[in-house]
């Protein structure tokens, strides 16, 4: 595999919710299509969140909705495994596996039919569909930290790495700040 080809990856501290608030805020128009650096590109994409329960997953993705112009109530798929939003013809998909206690719940669900390229799909627990899910573009994941939250942000694919090399995080001090390649 050639170094062009691996994954790369930006590891970031939120020391705050708002800080949390703004990476999503920052994602947001990337996965829109609406970023100013890259006009023209298309929106949609897929968004992996991963971390123990209460380390800000759902916090992240309502903040997303909230940023990407999903108005109303956003609830949590918890129990609905599933809530969807539609805005301007761009759908947003929030799922929830974590009640899956077998990786053949996720096809039987039926959700293999919304991985669509025009949409921007956001799964929290995806490991709980086992090896039924593609890669997504992007991978989060969320841990405890001493202050806050440490984030952990893996492309993998070219629209990912695009995305976090685009990715202008207003809440660090200097750019480059907190973000490694992953194959360094």
């Amino acid at each position: 595999m050639s170094d062009q080809d691996k994954d790369h990856a930006i590891e970031v501290d939120l020391p705050d919710e708002e800080a949390t608030i703004a990476l999503a805020r920052a994602l947001a128009p990337l996965l829109c299509g609406t970023h100013p650096a890259l006009p023209g590109a298309r929106p949609g994409g897929r968004i992996h969140l991963r971390g123990d329960l209460g380390a800000g997953k759902t916090s992240f993705a309502r903040a997303l909705l909230r940023a990407a112009g999903i108005k109303g109530r956003i609830k949590s798929p918890s129990y609905a495994l599933l809530e969807s939003y539609n805005l301007s013809n761009l759908y947003f998909y929030h799922l929830d596996f974590y009640r899956f206690s077998n990786t053949n719940e996720w096809v039987d669900a039926g959700f293999r039919d919304i991985l669509q390229q025009e949409a921007v799909i956001l799964i929290e627990w995806p490991e709980q569909a086992g090896s039924f899910l593609p890669p997504p573009d992007l991978d989060i994941k969320l841990d405890y930290a001493d202050i806050g939250r440490h984030a952990s942000l893996t492309a993998h694919s070219n629209k990912g790495k695009l995305w976090l090399t685009t990715l202008v995080l207003p809440f660090q001090e200097s750019p480059g700040q907190g973000q490694r390649d992953a194959d360094s």
